[in-house]
């Protein structure tokens, strides 16, 4: 099963540390950040579950749920949560998947034989409220994720929905955006009333307050 941009996030029931969950349900009308983890225990992950717990209010403000998965069992996780807190300094409250017997990882494509027939690499999915995939992206183990750019996305496609904007390279909040060549000069004189900058007809770029 290959899932694409645009495709609906299959459901599944599971366990967590914090108890069962139903994924959909459990997702309401949030956005979700869902990222995984090779194992238990390991320090890239970590740092990693530490600093989604840090971000909890960044998270909370884009009305977004994180929710994390690692081929381990709840136990281990409880055990895990424990260090996490005490070296990064945070107190982790999202769910951490069980997916001991892999079957959510191979859903979700996160076992790469390259790198592990056992352990997820660590990918991350945006998923909206509707339930749709809107982000993928897949770090090596190696490789710590950058929260940075995963919060920076999420402005971009909430921002891209509510005004029909698309966003360029490096954008962050404040900056310009882009006026899509999907939309005409008519139509755009109705959603942008505030006037834009034509660089190329198909290069217009506003702001947005």
């Amino acid at each position: 099963m290959t899932l694409y941009i645009g495709d609906i996030a299959p459901d599944f029931k599971t366990q967590t540390q914090n108890g069962p969950l139903h994924f959909h349900e459990w997702a309401g009308d949030s956005w979700v950040f869902f990222f995984s983890h090779p194992a238990d225990f390991t320090p890239v992950c970590t740092t990693e579950m530490g600093r989604t717990a840090q971000l909890a209010n960044e998270f909370a403000k884009r009305n977004t749920k994180a929710i994390g998965l690692s081929t381990d069992s709840v136990e281990e996780h409880r055990k895990w949560i424990e260090d996490v807190n005490d070296t990064q300094n945070t107190d982790l409250q999202f769910p951490i998947i069980d997916d001991s017997d892999l079957s959510i990882a191979r859903t979700y494509e996160m076992i790469h034989p390259q790198q592990s027939e056992t352990a997820a690499v660590r990918s991350v999915f945006i998923i909206d409220p509707d339930k749709k995939i809107r982000l993928t992206m897949t770090y090596p183990m190696s490789v710590g994720r950058n929260f940075d750019e995963i919060l920076r996305v999420i402005d971009a496609l909430q921002m891209g929905d509510k005004h029909k904007i698309a966003t360029p390279a490096d954008w962050t909040m404040g900056k310009d955006v882009i006026i899509p060549p999907s939309i005409n000069d008519a139509q755009a004189k109705d959603l942008f009333p505030q006037g834009w900058t034509t660089l190329r007809p198909y290069l217009r770029t506003t702001k947005i307050d």
